[in-house]
């Protein structure tokens, strides 16, 4: 029963949607605003860096608490782990209160991350996609990137994150949910990864 409790829990914990509610407090709403993700960083741009970054941190850390809280307790062995970290994520993309049209899962995700990994895979993950940006930024002659190449970068960093973990030799659970985290993400921006690939075929 502990692991059927744990996953609800980090299922219930992910589904709340912070950025959103924050985003009707003043008044916008986030499935009207960019890309139409409910998260903090169309939260940033609708009301600014105060409310983003309330937004995103209370998106982070509702990844955070409850995979922190059942690591240090030790409540669960091995890859059973897995099941309320990914619970995590699919109450973030699947939320009740969002009849189950939730957001894309990256601030989420990093909680999940640092509550694993003692922060050392998120700042791993944070640093690939710097350096994705920034060549994308080069390539793109200094212009912003589209939402679409951003998703692509969301995506293919969790990609090399994973040959990373891999190469230097991460446990098998870890591994494990970090593929399902790239599933993850290769599903919540399956719009914007159509649209890219659709864009590379068309300029060849």
């Amino acid at each position: 029963m502990n692991i059927l409790w744990w996953t609800l829990l980090s299922f219930l914990s992910g589904s709340l949607m912070f950025s959103y509610w924050l985003g009707l407090l003043t008044s916008h709403n986030l499935k009207e605003v960019g890309d139409g993700n409910p998260g903090g960083l169309n939260l940033w741009r609708a009301a600014g860096y105060t409310y983003g970054l309330v937004g995103i941190t209370l998106d982070f850390m509702k990844g955070y608490v409850p995979v922190f809280l059942l690591v240090q307790t030790k409540a669960l062995p091995g890859l059973w782990v897995v099941f309320p970290a990914a619970a995590a994520l699919l109450g973030h993309a699947f939320s009740p209160f969002m009849k189950g049209r939730g957001g894309k899962g990256i601030a989420v995700s990093f909680g999940v991350w640092s509550a694993l990994t003692a922060f050392s895979a998120a700042v791993v993950y944070a640093i690939i996609l710097a350096l994705l940006l920034a060549a994308a930024r080069r390539l793109n002659k200094g212009r912003p990137t589209s939402s679409d190449m951003d998703g692509f970068q969301v995506v293919l960093g969790m990609l090399l994150l994973m040959i990373y973990l891999g190469y230097v030799g991460y446990s098998s659970t870890i591994l494990l949910f970090g593929w399902i985290n790239f599933l993850f993400f290769a599903y919540t921006h399956r719009n914007e990864l159509r649209r890219f690939f659709t864009t590379i075929r068309w300029r060849r």
